[in-house]
C-alpha cells in the first residue's frame, strides 16, 4: 500500500524543528567561541620573530626558543630546521639588518648552497 502523502502542517513542523537545532548549534558553537576555555598566556618559552614566504605555500619562519634563534622552512607536510643561532643582544629582528648585515649575506650564502647540494646541482 502506498503512504499517505505528507500534510503540509507536518513538513512545515519538522522543517521549524530542524532550523531550531541548527539554530541552537550555531549558538552554542559562538558561545564556547566567546566565553569557552581558552589557552593560557604564561610566560611561553616559543615565539615567532619573524617569517618571509617564500612562494605560495612555502615560508622561511625565524622563532625563539629559549636562548635560541631556529630558522625553519615549512612547506606543506614538511617542516625542517635550516639553521640554529644563539639568540641576539637586540632582540627584534629588524635591528639585525643594520648589526648583522654581512651575517644575513652569509647565510643567504650558505642556505643557497645547502639548497644546491640537496639537488645535486
Amino acid at each position: 500500500m502506498p503512504a499517505p502523502p505528507p500534510s503540509s502542517a507536518g513538513l512545515l513542523q519538522t522543517v521549524l524543528a530542524l532550523s531550531f537545532v541548527l539554530a541552537l548549534l550555531f549558538g552554542l558553537a559562538w558561545c564556547m567561541k566567546r566565553y569557552g576555555p581558552k589557552a593560557p598566556a604564561g610566560n611561553a618559552r616559543l615565539r615567532l620573530l619573524s617569517s618571509l614566504s617564500l612562494g605560495g605555500r612555502e615560508r622561511i619562519l625565524l622563532i625563539e626558543v629559549a636562548d635560541q634563534w631556529i630558522v625553519v622552512g615549512a612547506a606543506p607536510g614538511r617542516v625542517n630546521a635550516l639553521a640554529t643561532m644563539p639568540r641576539q643582544e637586540d632582540d627584534t629582528p629588524a635591528g639585525m639588518s643594520q648589526q648583522n648585515g654581512l651575517a644575513a649575506a652569509n647565510f643567504s650564502e650558505w642556505l643557497k648552497q645547502t639548497i644546491d647540494k640537496r639537488n645535486g646541482k
